[in-house]
């Protein structure tokens, strides 16, 4: 099927030029997003909500009665802000990648979505704020285990669904352009062991990356998950200063590059 046989000729979406951005499409995908919620919300919840957990009782309380205290933090603190990054990425990423893939390909939800007043780059901003959302939600998940075995609430925790929105922001872009460009469902195995896994793994979530070889350590600060990492400590522990206005720039780049790179690819895949 062609792409002028799947989106109406009338469609914003092939009129040439992309439009102006507009907030009343976005609106009507995210009313779209959360008549499916309402459906799926228990084996979404349960999904996004137990996997961080198992990763912090594991690392958090398995080792952490062993080590005690490093790093200068009780263990099950480190781990429980760090697991935030964790909760987030698999939210965002994995949500976005696998998603954005079955409806484009396999459902042609997009063709209906396009067929109406919405233009591509609505649709990618519609699609990734929701899953930003939800990271937003969910990712708060970890900190508030960690509060019920012992960490302290703070002030800062109240920051904690706006870096979890930012971060998860630019990782559901990032998942939408990765699906964008993948030939098949099965190349998202090389993206999540050989791209994902590594992040995930060097992030800080359970040893701070000076502890890496200097080499390692210097390509673990491009890790926009360790940004969101030292974001989320700081604004939990109560350090927050002008290292986290550059942690946050690095997120928002992070999102922007993605937002491009996703509309492009997205674009060229549905209309073009």
């Amino acid at each position: 099927m062609s792409a002028d046989a799947r989106v109406r000729p009338d469609s914003p979406a092939v009129a040439g030029t992309p439009r102006l951005f507009e907030w009343a499409p976005v609106r009507g995908v995210w009313r779209r997003e959360l008549a499916l919620y309402r459906r799926y919300w228990a084996s979404t919840s349960f999904a996004s909500l137990v996997e961080p957990t198992i990763y912090l009782l594991a690392f958090g309380f398995g080792f952490g009665s062993v080590i005690g205290a490093a790093y200068g933090y009780d263990y099950r603190d480190f781990v429980s802000t760090g697991v935030v990054a964790t909760s987030v990425l698999f939210i965002s990423a994995f949500g976005a990648m696998f998603g954005t893939f079955i409806r484009r390909t396999y459902q042609h939800t997009y063709d209906a979505v396009l067929a109406a007043p919405v233009d591509v780059h609505e649709l990618v901003t519609a699609e990734a704020s929701w899953l930003a959302a939800k990271a937003g939600v969910y990712g708060c998940a970890p900190v508030l285990v960690g509060v019920a075995f012992g960490l302290r609430p703070s002030p800062g925790m109240l920051l904690v669904p706006f870096i979890a929105f930012l971060t998860g922001l630019g990782f559901g872009l990032f998942g939408i352009w990765v699906s964008s460009i993948v030939p098949s469902i099965n190349t998202f195995d090389y993206v999540i062991s050989g791209v994902l896994a590594p992040m995930f793994l060097v992030a800080g979530t359970f040893f701070p990356v000076d502890q890496l070889p200097s080499w390692a350590a210097a390509v673990a600060r491009v890790n926009p998950l360790y940004h969101c990492v030292e974001l989320v400590r700081d604004a939990v522990f109560g350090r927050l200063g002008l290292d986290d206005l550059a942690h946050a720039g690095v997120l928002l780049l992070f999102a922007a590059l993605m937002w491009g790179l996703a509309v492009w690819k997205m674009r060229a895949r549905l209309i073009d």
